[in-house]
């Protein structure tokens, strides 16, 4: 299991119990937050594997230079 996944198995189990007691607005909201969670993990996982290939996000190294020369 990747680092994030297991809070889906947390949201399943809180679903299920919510869906259990009777409280079936709550299982709803937590279909959509699963939803979220699971975009959110999946982003976190395309920027890793993005960084790992040797590519670079907006402030990669070719932000501009800044710091790399010094003036005598």
């Amino acid at each position: 299991m990747a680092h994030n996944d297991w809070i889906l198995d947390v949201l399943a189990d809180l679903k299920t119990f919510a869906s259990a007691n009777g409280l079936g607005k709550l299982a709803e909201q937590l279909d959509d937050t699963t939803l979220v969670a699971a975009a959110e993990i999946a982003s976190q996982k395309e920027e890793a594997r993005t960084r790992s290939n040797g590519e670079h996000g907006q402030f990669g190294s070719s932000a501009g230079g800044v710091g790399r020369y010094q003036r005598a």
